[in-house]
């Protein structure tokens, strides 16, 4: 995830990438980090009695695969890979760049958490894992995912429009557009017109969701609400940016 936000790190782990394997690293100032696989919904009950709705997040190991500097790469970042793949499933490339992280074989999903320019790098190493307490039961969250894609849909399904009149001999242009265009002037159609085409399958950010429950001995997040994207997609856990305290933290830092 390559968004330029100020994160620092709590070092806990040091030397070569041999010795940092099973090591943790948490990132637990700044926005921090985290990718989690979603599980499914669920129902809870608070103290009150009162049910909400929640999404469970399976905290699946986040192994450090790279760690970027601003002297070599220009700016400061750790690259994470999630869901493990086997050895004789990768290509030599990829191979190759998993085994800096010490990991038996590769990932199917890698992305990265940009730090701050003046974030401390020491300690942090490939083949060390992220720590999952670096968010709390009632902190605010921003959730990152992928939404399902849902092929090529025509603008009533896409935008909510309302289509033509369903009356007598309409039955062609019921889920039409109408008119689209303008008149001799300008003469043409403008850009970013709402129109039929890809649906889904885009990033989506929620932002400011409850963490309702952490259990960090299963490994399992419990979110208040729903979470973009299918059951088994990746989901990015970053404290969320509208948060005053975070806010502050990272204003602090400029």
């Amino acid at each position: 995830m390559s968004e330029n936000e100020s994160t620092t790190t709590t070092e806990t782990t040091t030397g070569t990438p041999a010795d940092a394997k099973g090591k943790s690293v948490k990132l637990d100032q700044g926005r921090g980090g985290l990718f989690g696989v979603k599980a499914g919904m669920t129902q809870v009950y608070d103290s009150d009695g009162m049910m909400s709705a929640v999404t469970v997040i399976d905290l699946r190991p986040n192994v450090i695969t790279q760690v970027k500097t601003n002297a070599k790469e220009g700016y400061n970042a750790i690259q994470v890979g999630v869901l493990e793949k086997k050895a004789k499933n990768l290509n030599k490339p990829d191979l190759g760049h998993f085994k800096k992280s010490t990991a038996e074989g590769g990932f199917y999903y890698t992305k990265e958490f940009r730090l701050h320019q003046t974030a401390k790098m020491d300690g942090i190493s490939a083949g060390a894992t992220l720590a999952a307490d670096f968010v709390k039961e009632g902190d605010l969250v921003d959730l990152i995912a992928v939404s399902k894609g849902k092929g090529f849909q025509g603008g009533v399904k896409r935008f909510h429009m309302a289509g033509s009149a369903a009356s007598h001999g309409n039955s062609v242009t019921t889920r039409s557009l109408g008119s689209i265009g303008n008149r001799a002037d300008p003469a043409k159609c403008f850009k970013n017109k709402k129109m039929p085409g890809q649906m889904g399958n885009v990033q989506v950010t929620v932002q400011n969701v409850r963490v309702v429950k952490v259990d960090l001995e299963n490994g399992i997040l419990l979110v208040n609400g729903s979470v973009p994207g299918p059951k088994s997609g990746v989901v990015a856990i970053r404290k969320a940016i509208k948060n005053a305290e975070v806010k502050k933290a990272l204003m602090a830092r400029k």
